[in-house]
């Protein structure tokens, strides 16, 4: 057989180089084609900036941190653009046109409820609106907005007519106090995103007819308590205007205000509120307003205590009512510790804001930490994945969404099913602000002339900087599902200003690289500054390592996280329409899978015992069918661990004997779940004959410290 004929040399000589030049040619071309994709991108982006400004605190306020930026400088991005696209095609998009608290409502002239539920849906609507920039939701908002500036009274006066209301008598002025504050805030927002010039002269009338009628219709209840919302509208109007007056009204409403300060200095409320002794500052709601009260009062005052108020608010808050998802138990009022214990939806979008204007005011990288954890948990969590339904309260430990009596502390039997008014009306109007102000806070500017970046979503935010150079800032990542964030900026011309980028305190070795080039002495809670005259098309990447982490929490129950993520058992699920008509019926949520785990693992090693598979963010980014995360894990049941008064028994103390079998496991992100086990008993070795003795609550620094290594920050 003879051998096959070998190429000659010159044949080399002649077809070698020819394959080395096309070869070139392509990976050359490539690369050519590439960087003008890039240089066609940069110059496609073209800073788009509201009509309105930035405004900093002017003498005698005391400094702000940070400056919020007009609504409609940051436009979402990615997976966050579709969940404002859900929310836009579900309930807050249509709720007006059939419900009859808002279609009918005083506020737009109608003979409807005529007190908080317009504003609070407006309060949503309006930066949903303008985020999105969606024509729809913009014509609905004028409509509302129009009629406001329209009937303002020759005194001042807003609002619907005294006497009004179906579910809230407002027969005197006093309850008018609280809801003109939320259309106030309403207003600071139309008026950044629109320039609208009618938006600042109502407002100094209707403060000057306030101050003339203060003394004899003094704040009350609501208004009492949430006398915070409208100082932040005072000092909104004084920046832009100077006008002194609206400084003399805030401290009229500070002198006639509940004291949050003293109430958490002297804490009573450490316990689950028992019924018939419940107060308005035991409710969960005006706790989470309260959140934010101190620091709001402090650009006032001056005063140091004011200032760090704050932690001592959280002290209490988390060591008596605190939960893995970073907000408190509230089935109405303060609920303890039980996971079992519900939170209500308007204490998880307060709590949101709360966090937002504080980190705004104070700085703090641990109240973003915080405000990530209740945005990508507890948020996405209580409501239906196309956001057409809702519940009032979640729970943390939630096995079955069911019309039954539960152990709450107020609230009635429909309260944690997904509906479109479980319970009580106020979440159905009040709920529409979470994702839409989490949005326009994501970035805020700075003191130096740059911009910090407070939270992290795909986004893209337009601002002025230093020497009134206009830059775009195009933020792509999948975060918080994976931990690399790319940052790309866009000035008109080159430009000298810092990027303030705050990193989570959970971040341990978080690098951050300006065209490649590695920054030193980045850490970990903590805003990493990135100062250099910034070119078209520079790029930061920050990559934030996300190791698993189990803490411990009540009855010594295990809570897995994961970077800003907390983790639950993906349960089987039945749903079932009990009443109402779709897509806004109400629906009960029961479980086809088992629930009572325990969770065989390491504490100290879970990698050992922990899988973690990655997979695309689905479409919705929230639900379990496309959870873009889940966790391998391993249990046993726990025989004596079921139902009672349909929710999940009281927590087996840890470490629990059982005898079953061990069973493969699949935990999803918190958020994507709709009935779920967050926190787990421990299974005792195999071969135990009893438990360790436990069940003592952790101390306080115990919680701090739990908090902080599940990803809380450092502990506000």
């Amino acid at each position: 057989m003879s051998k096959a004929r070998q190429p000659s040399n010159s044949w080399r000589a002649l077809v070698i180089p020819s394959v080395v030049a096309a070869l070139t040619l392509v990976v050359v071309g490539g690369f050519l084609f590439r960087l003008s994709n890039e240089k066609a991108a940069a110059s496609a982006v073209k800073p788009q900036l509201p009509p309105t400004a930035v405004y900093w605190n002017q003498s005698p306020l005391y400094p702000n941190t940070f400056a919020p930026l007009p609504l409609g400088s940051i436009k979402p991005r990615g997976w966050l653009k579709r969940q404002l696209e859900i929310q836009a095609s579900g309930l807050s998009g249509h709720l007006d046109e059939f419900w009859p608290d808002l279609r009918d409502s005083g506020w737009i002239g109608g003979s409807g409820e005529s007190w908080e539920r317009g504003p609070y849906f407006l309060d949503g609507l309006v930066p949903l609106a303008y985020t999105l920039d969606d024509p729809r939701l913009i014509a609905k908002v004028k409509k509302w907005i129009e009629w406001t500036i329209q009937h303002q009274r020759a005194d001042g006066r807003i609002g619907a007519e005294l006497g009004r209301g179906q579910y809230r008598t407002v027969d005197q002025e006093s309850d008018t106090w609280w809801p003109n504050m939320i259309m106030l805030k309403v207003l600071t927002q139309y008026q950044e995103a629109t320039g609208d010039p009618r938006v600042i002269p109502l407002m100094e009338k209707y403060f000057d007819y306030q101050m003339k009628l203060l003394d004899q219709a003094p704040l009350r209840e609501w208004a009492e308590h949430r006398w915070a919302d409208e100082v932040l509208t005072l000092i909104w109007l004084y920046n832009r205007t100077g006008n002194a007056r609206a400084l003399e009204l805030a401290r009229a409403l500070h002198k006639q205000a509940f004291d949050w300060k003293a109430n958490f200095a002297d804490f009573k409320n450490t316990q689950k509120t028992l019924k018939g002794t419940e107060t308005l500052h035991s409710h969960g709601v005006n706790n989470a307003m309260a959140i934010k009260t101190s620091a709001v009062w402090w650009q006032v005052s001056g005063d140091p205590t004011d200032r760090e108020a704050i932690h001592q608010l959280y002290d209490r808050l988390d060591h008596y009512h605190g939960q893995v998802t970073g907000v408190h138990s509230c089935d109405e009022h303060l609920a303890g510790l039980d996971p079992t214990q519900g939170t209500e939806l308007c204490t998880v979008v307060e709590a949101m804001y709360s966090l937002e204007e504080s980190l705004a005011i104070l700085g703090e990288p641990a109240l973003g930490d915080r405000l990530e954890r209740i945005t990508f948990n507890a948020l996405p969590a209580t409501f239906k994945k196309d956001m057409w339904a809702h519940q009032y309260d979640q729970q943390v430990n939630q096995v079955m969404c069911s019309v039954l009596e539960r152990n709450w502390t107020d609230n009635g039997p429909d309260s944690n099913i997904f509906g479109l008014e479980p319970n009580f009306g106020c979440c159905t109007s009040n709920m529409h602000q979470g994702w839409p102000k989490f949005a326009s806070h994501l970035w805020m500017a700075t003191r130096e002339h740059g911009l910090a970046a407070i939270a992290y979503a795909p986004s893209q935010v337009s601002a002025e900087v230093a020497k009134g150079t206009k830059v775009t800032i195009v933020e792509d990542t999948d975060y918080p599902f994976r931990n690399r964030i790319r940052l790309t900026v866009y000035p008109a011309s080159p430009a000298k200003f810092p990027l303030s980028l705050r990193v989570p305190g959970w971040a341990e070795g978080a690098t951050i690289t300006v065209q490649g080039q590695r920054e030193p002495a980045v850490k970990a809670g903590a805003f990493h500054s990135v100062e250099r005259e910034w070119q078209s098309g520079d790029v930061v990447e920050l990559t934030f390592p996300m190791n698993v982490r189990v803490t411990r929490w009540y009855h010594d129950g295990l809570a897995i996280g994961r970077g800003p993520l907390i983790f639950s058992l993906a349960l089987g699920e039945d749903w079932r329409q009990v009443r109402g008509e779709a897509p806004h019926a109400d629906w009960e949520v029961h479980p086809t899978t088992p629930w009572n785990y325990a969770l065989v693992i390491d504490p100290e090693k879970p990698e050992q015992s922990l899988a973690v598979e990655e997979s695309a963010v689905g479409d919705p980014p929230f639900s379990p069918e496309s959870a873009p995360l889940r966790l391998r894990a391993k249990g046993r049941r726990v025989p004596e661990w079921m139902l009672v008064m349909g929710s999940a028994g009281p927590l087996p103390m840890s470490p629990v004997l059982t005898q079953e079998p061990e069973e493969d496991l699949t935990l999803i992100p918190y958020g994507c779940t709709n009935l779920r086990v967050t926190i787990f008993p421990q299974a005792a070795p195999v071969g135990a004959k009893h438990r360790s003795r436990g069940g003592a609550l952790p101390s306080r620094r115990q919680r701090a410290q739990a908090f902080r290594k599940s990803g809380g920050g450092s502990q506000p």
